[in-house]
Order: structure tokens, then sequence, then C-alpha cells
């Protein structure tokens, strides 16, 4: 409720800005230099749609010694997996050149961000096919993170280790927070991540304050592996490659608990590696992760088979919502590669469809052959990202429901939801 009335605060404040002087609106520019310890910032022609084709640039300055509080009001651009298109960029520092805290589409808003200087810096672009009011944001001069908040993120480059929210476990974390911690492990080998404690304010779509774990070393939608909120345990995760990049972002007002996590780096056997002779001394044991029965040597088939959260909670953070019956399971890599025929369609994003003698069919990637288990000729509803070929991505911790005909009310309802 404090978040919505300060929403309208900010949009009453707009509408009413200038008035002194004149009746109109105030007119957003394309880029600009502002300065000051608050202020707002939006697109231009907010909040009318943006135009096409255009690069703008804003370069927020605060105070010398302070640092910069950016956070999203209003998000509604074209949307894309990747935000290849019309997107919105942030960056630490004065330039396009320095730290890019993220880059954002669509219309779920990210939680705050903050600069670790007295400068941030702002880009959005849009193509040919602009769609959408663009975006607002708020920012705020704030004091630099205190000492004991400053172990925020890192490169984790050992076989084994942990890490936690800023305050653990003495007090909640702090508002206004982005942390990311990069773990890299050599080729040939994999990450396998456990959360032993997890409490962070809860909201259905994870708006707010929010975990997310990214395959690779980049924060690209389309290496999504899963954003969590709320005070269920995730899932294991396990990286594909040999790098995951763990992202945590708390906004401006609520906190909680925050969360203890713990990695191992393992060889594709699944065995996980001994610690360095001059590791410190480590509560986490080593094991040999025993294989299941019938699953490949991939390294995501070693992670628990279940889905997490609800049909509601997972809609908005899916690029593609369908049901659909499974036509063809073919091996594909470590995975299976299904072809779909589509029954209904609630959300598409970027997935490629093609009529084929009258039926519409998509194509699946199984990262895991049997998690989730699908079967020929059954109908399920599915749910997930879209990969760069146009192709949905389903992890083993995807939502999936075996397909009933009253799930489509459900499914409909929450198309005309804005996410």
């Amino acid at each position: 409720m404090e978040k919505q009335v300060f929403l309208l605060g900010v949009f009453l404040h707009l509408a009413t800005a200038q008035r002194t002087d004149n009746t109109t609106r105030p007119v957003f520019p394309c880029g600009g230099q502002l300065s000051g310890n608050q202020g707002h910032v939006a697109s231009e022609s907010f909040p009318a749609a943006y135009p096409p084709n255009s690069n703008c640039s804003w370069t927020i300055t605060v105070s010398p010694g302070q640092v910069v509080h950016l956070s999203f009001r209003h998000l509604d651009l074209e949307s894309n997996p990747t935000c290849r298109y019309d997107h919105v960029s942030i960056y630490n520092g004065q330039s396009p050149s320095a730290e890019r805290l993220g880059r954002f589409c669509g219309t779920i808003r990210p939680g705050a961000l903050v600069s670790t200087g007295n400068t941030i810096h702002i880009v959005m672009e849009s193509d040919s096919d602009s769609a959408g009011k663009g975006f607002l944001a708020v920012y705020t001069a704030g004091l630099p993170p205190t000492t004991e908040s400053q172990f925020c993120g890192g490169k984790l480059v050992k076989p084994q280790g942990s890490f936690t929210t800023p305050n653990w476990p003495d007090k909640t974390y702090p508002t206004g927070i982005t942390c990311t911690w990069h773990i890299v492990a050599r080729p040939h080998q994999y990450v396998e991540l456990n959360f032993e404690k997890f409490a962070i304010e809860d909201d259905t779509y994870c708006r707010y304050d929010y975990v997310t774990i990214y395959n690779g070393d980049r924060s690209e939608e389309g290496q999504r592996l899963g954003r969590f909120c709320g005070s269920t345990l995730p899932g294991s995760i396990t990286s594909e490659g040999s790098e995951l990049l763990v992202q945590f972002v708390s906004d401006l007002s609520v906190t909680a608990d925050g969360f203890l996590a713990k990695y191992d780096v393992r060889q594709r056997n699944g065995v996980a590696l001994q610690p360095e002779p001059t590791s410190p001394p480590t509560t986490t044991t080593t094991t040999k992760a025993p294989r299941r029965k019938g699953h490949p040597k991939g390294t995501m088939c070693q992670t628990k088979c279940r889905r997490q959260g609800t049909l509601q909670s997972n809609f908005c953070a899916s690029d593609f919502v369908i049901s659909g019956k499974v036509v063809s399971l073919s091996p594909l890599g470590q995975g299976l590669q299904a072809t779909i025929s589509i029954i209904h369609t609630y959300k598409t994003g970027s997935l490629a469809m093609r009529e084929v003698q009258g039926k519409t069919l998509a194509k699946m990637l199984l990262v895991c052959r049997r998690c989730p288990n699908l079967k020929k000729g059954v109908r399920y509803t599915l749910m997930g990202i879209v990969d760069a070929q146009g192709r949905g991505r389903i992890p083993p911790n995807s939502f999936f429901l075996i397909y009933k005909p009253q799930q489509h009310q459900v499914l409909t309802k929450l198309t005309k939801r804005r996410c």
C-alpha cells in the first residue's frame, strides 16, 4: 500500500508541475543532465508512447560522498527475453563505459539500483517498432553502505564456499542494494548452488526484493534459471556451463532476514572437488553425488525434480505460457527436444511457432530428459523462457501441469492482469 501511495504521489506531482507558469503537463526530453538530491527521470514524452528509432541518455549526479538510489515506478517497453530491441540500460558511472547494472524491458519493474559513486548513467534505445509508454524512475541521494554492508557480491573461484546477504544473520538486509556474486569453475566443471536459509520480501511476482540466478557471467534474460522471493527454499540449482551468476536486489522499503547460500564446484561425473590446501576450514562436506538411475551425466539432471511456486506466481516471470500436446520427443545433447501441438496460447513472447497441416507447432528444449518427465501424446500447460533461436527452454524447476480444461479460465484471467 505504501508503494501505491508513493506512486500516486509521484504522478500527482508530475501532473501539477509547472502549473504556476502554465497549464501544460511537464515535457520529458530525450536525455539530459540531472542533479540534486532527489528527482525523477522519464522516457521522452512520458506518459505518452515513446518515439521509435531513439537513443536517449541521462546522467544523474548527486552530492560528492553520496550514492544514487534509482527506483523504477513504471516500466512499459517492448518485451523480449534478451531485451534486444527496446530497452533501458543503467550504468554505474558517467557513461556506458562504466559497469552496467542492468538492462530492462517489458513491464516487470526491477528492484532499486544503487551506484557506488555519486553518478549514474541511463540509456534508453528503441527500434523502428516501438511500443509502450516507456519508463518513470525516481532517484534520491543516500549514504554509501556501512562497513558491515560492504560485503555485497564478488567473484568466487574456490571449489566450495558460501555467501550471504549483507548483515546476515544479525539483522535484516539493507534497503536499496544490488549484489552480484559470480561463481567461476574450470572448463568441464559445473556449479551446484543450494540455499540453506531464505527469507526475502514476499510478492506474487517477485517485483520488489528478489534473487535471480543466471547461467554464465551476464544477467541476460535468455540465461535466467529462476527468480525467487518469499520464504520457500529454492531447489538445488546447477549451471549448464562452468559459471553461475547470482544477483540479489532490494528496493527502498520492506526488508527481511535474507539468505545463506552454499555452492560446490563439481566435475562432470558428479564429484565435488576437494578444497584447495590454502583454503580456510569449511563446514561443507565433500561428498560424491550418486547418479540417479536413468539420468544422463548432464549437470541439470542431478537437480531434484520439483517445480517452484504456483501457476499465478510463475505466469508473469515466464516468457511464454501455453497449453499443448506433446507430438514428438527426440534426444538433443543431454536433454530432449519436444514438439508441442498448441491448444491455447496465453503468452508467447518471442516463441517461434509454425503452421503444419492446420496445427500450430512449437519447439521446446527439455534441459534434463526426465525432469520434467513429459510423455508423448499427453497434454500439458507449460511455461518458461525463450532462447535466442525462439525455442522454449524448460529447466528442471520450470512450472508445468497436466492440462485440464478448467485451467483455461484461470490463465485467461491472468492474461488480463498487468504484471
